[in-house]
């Protein structure tokens, strides 16, 4: 089958919609235990503050991974590193309807990060493998709106289910899911003709990685702003049915949303920064920031349902013409040699607020309720806004000129 799929010439079209699939089916394992938070909370007896504990204790072990993730992408090929990270995550997808205490959940969650954790870097790696030029990173942004489409399924396929066979089953049913995507992408995945040959991953190489100041300024950039992604996909169903009063059936519905305008928006992202913001990308950032700040403010103080979600999908928007930029960046402006471990380092700062936003929270909430929430997010928007400051703008063709004789 692989080897007919090389024959017609359609391998890179096919890789690109079966890592598309990928994302979206890890965006709804991990999005399930946001949905059924107000459930797991009641059935185990747990607070707030220990629930945001729950929800970031996969963003540690999904950090933790990013750096040795992309590596081995870029030491032995990313189809090996898809494969074993879906079949783990997919395990322990099954095992959180197990468990029966928070250390079990805390220690599953833990689990499940690691798991997932080599995914992000050996999906862009493949990209890396199977698109050239422009492509590649037009094709790099594209690939990441499937974490809002994953994320806008997601309430439409778990509440119901949710409903129908309680949270424990949920989690066992979408787990199973995830084993029927390895034999797929097994199947009909070539070997790519990249990792084929004996990849040499040298320390030289790497260090340049970790030196580039370009990189990690873009990391906590991307920190800031992912505190806001991370804050609100983790927070906003329980936020939406303690606060504002919704049952989960309408969470389940109005949810998706905001994530359609993202996901959207992240697809023609790719192009867009491209085509109108080479080498000018704080002209971009700048007044997306701004406009988060409005929306998050008009979140909280919204008078009706409506108006939350419209000012979310404003928040969403300009979040993900951001993604999109912080996406396509390295995918054309570092070697392909470089890339797994260059979104490796990005990603440790996305990640890292995985962490850090839904345990904040958690605490704000408990201590001072959801007016305090909404400033943090503020806050760390304007952080990303600084940070953007010391990202140098360059046209490609500049950085890889630099990077090349480094």
């Amino acid at each position: 089958m692989a080897a007919w799929i090389e024959k017609i010439g359609v391998r890179k079209y096919l890789v690109f919609l079966l890592l598309y699939l990928g994302w979206c089916i890890s965006f709804i394992d991990r999005t399930a235990i946001s949905i059924s938070a107000t459930h797991i909370i009641k059935d185990l007896s747990i607070s707030p503050v220990q629930m945001g504990a729950v929800l970031s204790m996969f963003y540690i072990g999904y950090t933790i991974m990013q750096i040795p993730g992309g590596w081995l992408a870029d030491k032995i090929g990313s189809k090996k590193v898809i494969l074993v990270a879906v079949g783990l995550w997919s395990i322990f997808t099954m095992l959180t309807g197990m468990v029966e205490s928070l250390m079990g959940l805390l220690v599953i969650r833990l689990l499940f990060g690691l798991g997932e954790g080599g995914f992000p870097p050996a999906s862009f790696k493949s990209i890396a493998e199977n698109f050239k030029g422009i492509s590649r990173s037009n094709a790099s942004s594209a690939m990441m709106s499937s974490n809002y489409i994953g994320s806008m399924i997601a309430p439409l396929i778990i509440a119901p289910l949710i409903i129908a066979f309680d949270w424990r089953n949920t989690f066992m049913i979408i787990g199973v899911v995830g084993f029927i995507y390895i034999v797929l992408y097994a199947v009909l995945t070539p070997s790519s003709k990249e990792t084929q040959k004996t990849i040499d991953v040298t320390k030289t190489a790497s260090s340049l990685v970790f030196k580039n100041k370009y990189l990690w300024a873009i990391c906590a950039m991307w920190f800031g702003i992912s505190i806001v992604n991370k804050g609100l996909d983790t927070w906003m169903p329980i936020y939406l049915m303690t606060e504002r009063g919704l049952d989960l059936k309408s969470v389940g519905w109005l949810l998706p949303i905001p994530f359609l305008i993202a996901g959207l928006t992240t697809a023609a992202g790719g192009w867009f920064v491209n085509k109108f913001f080479d080498g000018k990308e704080r002209l971009l950032i700048i007044p997306c920031c701004i406009l988060m700040c409005l929306g998050l403010y008009e979140m909280y103080s919204a008078a009706t349902i409506a108006q939350v979600i419209i000012a979310q999908g404003v928040v969403y928007l300009f979040k993900s013409l951001i993604f999109a930029l912080v996406i396509a960046l390295p995918a054309k402006k570092l070697p392909q040699e470089q890339i797994g471990r260059g979104l490796g380092v990005i990603n440790t700062g996305g990640m890292a607020a995985g962490f850090v936003a839904p345990v904040l929270i958690g605490a704000l909430v408990s201590w001072s309720g959801y007016q305090a929430v909404f400033m943090f997010l503020i806050c760390s928007v304007i952080f990303s806004l600084l940070m953007s400051f010391w990202i140098k703008s360059q046209k490609t063709e500049e950085v890889k000129s630099q990077l090349s004789n480094a």
